[in-house]
């Protein structure tokens, strides 16, 4: 039975709690160690997922040949560049390599590095086929179209995983969006697979239809979710929503406006990527708890024990 002096010396001993830390100084939750590494690779790999699909689509369609040869290398330099990135968060090659050990469908991690390695093997080949059959006669050009398509399959999961795999946590900021988060990433690898298009020089007036529709739909949810109020989200926001969508709706016709609008576009998707990590280490320092084992709560303990 717990006497009173028991319960007076349990109250003497206890220390207020930090005001992010739970019992016995440890966090209620584990903020994010991501580095600059992690929301580049976000970025990078959803903008290469997304030029895999429009690659693809222009492809079926019969769109310009140098369109399709275009995105496919935006693809395969994108996913050449998102390995080295996830590798030097990780710390150490071997860290990736692991992951591939087993394939976890319930993991988004596990599902990620699998995907990442698919997509960056089947953009490789589409461009060494596309490469081989402009400098020789071999008939690689079937090759290198179904080689195209594996890319887009994956290549679609790429652009939109990663709001799944951040969503999938406990970090409050992060579960509250998780079932937006795969369309705000999508809509924004998107909005920048068309904007590096048409900074190399193409207007096809498609390419202007999808990044009017990718700013659009990044405005409304800009709206919609607020991961924070710090400057970086803001900017993220006005990046990648309103200022692409009104310099697109003032130069419908203009290419220069559509050169800003893709510049915006690509600014505010980085930034996005970034502001939405920043947002959840912050999310994890937010919870607080009250003094531990105050007047009260020692009351509780006696009513608890039947005292």
């Amino acid at each position: 039975m717990i006497t009173e002096e028991r319960l007076d010396e349990l109250r003497r001993d206890a220390q207020p709690m930090q005001p992010d830390r739970g019992y016995y100084g440890l966090p209620f939750l584990k903020e994010p160690v991501w580095t600059w590494e992690v929301p580049a690779y976000f970025f990078v790999g959803g903008a290469a997922g997304a030029a895999a699909v429009l690659a693809a689509a222009a492809k079926i369609t019969g769109a310009d040949r140098d369109l399709v040869s275009d995105a496919r290398w935006i693809a395969a330099a994108g996913s050449a560049l998102s390995a080295p990135l996830l590798i030097g968060d990780l710390g150490r090659p071997e860290r990736f390599l692991n992951m591939l050990r087993v394939f976890k469908v319930q993991s988004p991690m596990s599902v990620g590095a699998w995907t990442l390695t698919a997509f960056g093997t089947f953009a490789a080949a589409a461009v060494f086929a596309e490469e081989v059959r402009k400098r020789t006669n071999l008939p690689v050009q079937m090759i290198g179209d179904a080689a195209g398509m594996l890319s887009a399959a994956t290549g679609l999961v790429m652009s939109t995983y990663t709001g799944v795999l951040i969503g999938a946590t406990s970090i409050p900021v992060w579960s509250k969006h998780a079932s937006i988060l795969p369309i705000h990433f999508g809509a924004s690898a998107l909005a920048s697979a068309v904007s590096m298009l048409e900074l190399l020089g193409h207007d096809e007036e498609a390419l202007n239809i999808l990044g009017f529709a990718a700013t659009g739909c990044e405005t409304v949810l800009g709206y919609t979710m607020e991961p924070d109020r710090s400057i970086t989200t803001r900017a993220g926001k006005i990046f990648s929503g309103p200022l692409p969508l009104l310099l697109r709706i003032a130069g419908f016709g203009s290419k220069r406006f559509r050169r800003a609008a893709a510049a915006s576009s690509l600014i505010g998707s980085l930034l996005t990527r970034f502001a939405w990590v920043e947002a959840g280490k912050e999310s994890a320092k937010d919870l607080r708890v009250p003094l531990a084992l105050d007047g009260r709560h020692a009351a509780g303990v006696r009513d608890a024990i039947g005292e």
